[in-house]
């Protein structure tokens, strides 16, 4: 019996070791607005993946490619550093496009367990996206879904670069995004 007893000890302990070692949890964000106006003006806004003209926070924006996969744009943003992100897929007859971020700026350096981190503009690795434009009878709905991790790949992140602050900020952009698109889309 005490043979038992100490194989499951032993067990719960192991589990509770793996459950403690992993690193990050891929996140989800979606974000979805109804816009008063028809699908193909508010495509009309957005299709052009070298103009982010649209979206708070983008001072700037160069493209290469213009709307070809594989496309690369550099976003320039307001408060300083830099985003750039690859279009994997484009659709002009549905209406959306995927990107995926490949480069990022960093805006501070911070000493984490003895170790210098550099924090991207954006809190996220492995940052991958897309964006569809829909007509519902007379109005439209744009979906906006993101795929990532936490900045801080490894366990214990620092708060800067944990999935709170990834969360927080993918969410910020796309809500604001999208709200400034119907605001442009409704005038």
């Amino acid at each position: 019996m005490k043979k038992i007893a100490l194989l499951g000890f032993s067990a719960m302990l192991m589990f509770t070791a793996v459950a403690n070692a992993h690193g990050p949890v891929r996140q989800k964000a979606e974000e979805e607005v109804t816009i008063n106006a028809p699908a193909e003006k508010v495509w009309h806004i957005i299709k052009d993946y070298g103009d982010m003209s649209w979206l708070p926070g983008v001072k700037s924006t160069t493209v290469d490619k213009g709307n070809n996969k594989g496309s690369v744009r550099v976003l320039t943003l307001d408060a300083g550093g830099t985003i750039t992100e690859e279009l994997k897929k484009y659709d002009e007859k549905n209406m959306s496009y995927a990107y995926k971020i490949i480069d990022m700026s960093t805006v501070k350096t911070i000493n984490h367990s003895g170790v210098d981190e550099k924090v991207p503009v954006l809190p996220v690795d492995n940052y991958a996206a897309s964006i569809e434009v829909e007509a519902k009878g007379g109005a439209t709905v744009v979906s906006w879904k993101a795929g990532y991790y936490r900045a801080y790949m490894n366990n214990n992140p620092p708060a800067e670069m944990n999935e709170e602050a990834a969360n927080t900020a993918v969410t910020a952009i796309l809500k604001g995004g999208l709200a400034n698109l119907k605001a442009l889309a409704e005038k």
